[in-house]
């Protein structure tokens, strides 16, 4: 799943649900353009005839989990299945290529399509998936059965989708989110965390994490040696953490009704009890996805004010330039926008499991259908995997905040100085000035690494860019010991992205070690640690990870 706006939320877990909001009946017809599929059409039919008879050359990719089993390629009825189902696909793949104009109409498109040619692949039946048939003989059927069982289960608890974790071994505040320290500060929107210093010496100025305000924020703190806070505690950083507050479902409660203003007057507050707490003139922060969009927006309010108590940011995944080809403002069709206006008028808030099933349609063929053949055909159960166990343990979101923040990224408005205004200040984002670590995954599918490199240049100090081989949170969740990835770094620069990355170094490992030079230079001199959390005015309320964390609506 995501951290980013997910302008989606407005649909359902279902396909349906999934494609309403995006006029999909239009965006079908666009599919089905008459010229289009004059061009098309005749050759889907040769290349049919070609696999009926035996003489086609259409070849099982070798990294398409759906087409493994040697069947495909040794039965000739399964062949001839196999290679019918990825010539049609190929032919959908070749009309999406065709389609004109912005480019969020050919997204548009390709999301569609992906959904479409997921649903009707072969292997998500069971006549029409071999190894599922294999496995049911092997097993004398049991597979069947706990299929069964599989599916019975999501259809009641999980809205009909595929459960993609086995959360059951995993505990928030056992083996998730267990760096130790203290709940320093707490009020109706937020909590403020003070993680416990690990070394001698502490520099002066403390580093404020904001996730974003549509996740957990111990995605941050998943586990040991996976820990960005941990990490950065050990680099003899003052670590504090902003956790949002679970927005409630009850309307008397009013979460529905924060906005975009509410939660950047809330960064201010917390702003001031870290200053407050370690007596330090500013602090650095460590933004994610939407939690840099809010602090990146702050910052040009409170510089424009020539009051901004942030030395240095490091953006994690954050879109601020989203006039380049992502996910994310794909889907703010003026569709979704009128719903979410519609919806922020009444005060509603988003559900949870709502949000977490549109996030998954993103990636259809892998995060629903890979599923469906896994846990319903096969009969196993989903994987235990902590950054799963995460993903799975949703939060809600909130309308009005919503509405505010799709307006301000759907219009790419923030491009232009003074277009936007917040708490009542125009925002000039080149007026923030301090130092900046950027941070993207190259084969992340919501906020995707070119917006998210262009975004470099609006921001007014210098920039480190790190583009990180990965998906969405394997570009953070980057551990020294475990890092399979590898990464570019180098100052981002006028050029635009593909030709920054082209010009380049690559390096191997994960990229924390850099950005711990990086963020120690910038973190002032070195003191003893504090000798108890919190301070007079903010005492210890609770151990972490607090109260907020384990909040479910």
């Amino acid at each position: 799943m995501a951290d980013s706006l997910n302008v989606g939320a407005v649909g359902g877990g279902d396909v349906t649900a999934a494609l309403d909001p995006l006029r999909v009946r239009h965006v079908i017809g666009d599919l089905f353009d008459p010229v289009a599929l004059a061009d098309e059409t005749p050759r889907l039919a040769m290349e049919l005839a070609k696999i009926a008879v035996g003489r086609s050359d259409v070849e099982f990719p070798e990294k398409d989990a759906r087409f493994a089993d040697p069947t495909w390629r040794e039965n000739p009825l399964y062949r001839r299945i196999g290679q019918s189902y990825l010539a049609w696909e190929r032919s959908v793949n070749a009309l999406v290529d065709r389609q004109d104009g912005e480019w969020q109409r050919q997204a548009r498109a390709r999301y569609v399509a992906d959904i479409i040619t997921g649903a009707l692949a072969p292997t998500n039946v069971l006549p029409g998936n071999p190894a599922a048939i294999k496995h049911a003989f092997e097993t004398g059927g049991s597979s069947l059965l706990r299929g069964v069982r599989n599916l019975a289960r999501d259809v009641i608890g999980n809205r009909g989708m595929p459960s993609m974790v086995d959360s059951s071994g995993f505990k928030v505040g056992e083996n998730l989110a267990v760096s130790p320290g203290a709940v320093v500060y707490r009020e109706e929107m937020f909590e403020i965390l003070q993680y416990t210093p690990s070394t001698k010496k502490v520099r002066d100025r403390p580093m404020l994490v904001v996730p974003p305000e549509l996740n957990r924020y111990y995605v941050l703190d998943l586990a040991p040696e996976k820990s960005m806070v941990e990490f950065a505690v050990s680099q003899g950083v003052q670590t504090f953490m902003l956790v949002w507050r679970n927005p409630r479902k009850d309307k008397k409660a009013g979460h529905g009704k924060w906005t975009l203003d509410d939660y950047l007057a809330a960064h201010i507050r917390a702003f001031d009890v870290v200053r407050a707490i370690t007596g330090a003139a500013d602090l650095n922060l460590l933004a994610l996805c939407a939690g840099g969009i809010t602090s990146a927006l702050v910052q040009g309010h409170l510089a424009a004010r020539d009051a901004n108590p942030v030395h240095s940011t490091t953006y994690l995944v954050t879109m601020l330039d989203a006039r380049l080809p992502n996910m994310t403002t794909m889907l703010a069709t003026p569709e979704v926008g009128q719903m979410i206006d519609k919806a922020a008028a009444k005060g509603d808030v988003f559900d949870s499991s709502m949000i977490r099933h549109n996030f998954a349609w993103m990636r259809p063929k892998d995060l629903v259908f890979g599923y469906v053949v896994n846990n319903w055909l096969l009969g196993n159960n989903p994987p235990a995997f902590d950054v799963l166990a995460w993903n799975d343990d949703a939060t809600n979101l909130g309308s009005s905040f919503e509405r505010d923040a799709t307006r301000i990224l759907r219009d790419g408005a923030l491009v232009e100085p003074g277009a936007v205004t917040v708490l009542d200040t125009p925002i000039d984002l080149s007026q923030v000035t301090g130092d900046n670590f950027m941070v993207a995954g190259l084969r992340d599918h919501i906020t995707t690494w070119r917006p998210c490199y262009e975004s470099s240049k609006l921001l007014g100090g210098h920039t480190e860019m790190v583009i990180v081989d990965s998906g969405h949170i394997q570009s953070f969740v980057n551990p020294v010991k475990t890092s399979r990835y590898r990464y570019w770094n180098a100052p981002a620069g006028e050029a635009d992205a593909d030709t920054w990355l082209a010009n380049t170094e690559s390096h191997k490992g994960s990229w924390w070690p850099r950005w711990g030079e990086w963020l120690v230079e910038r973190s002032g001199d070195e003191q003893s640690p504090p000798a108890d959390l919190g301070s007079a005015e903010y005492p210890v309320i609770e151990p972490a990870p607090g109260k907020y964390v384990f909040e479910k609506s």
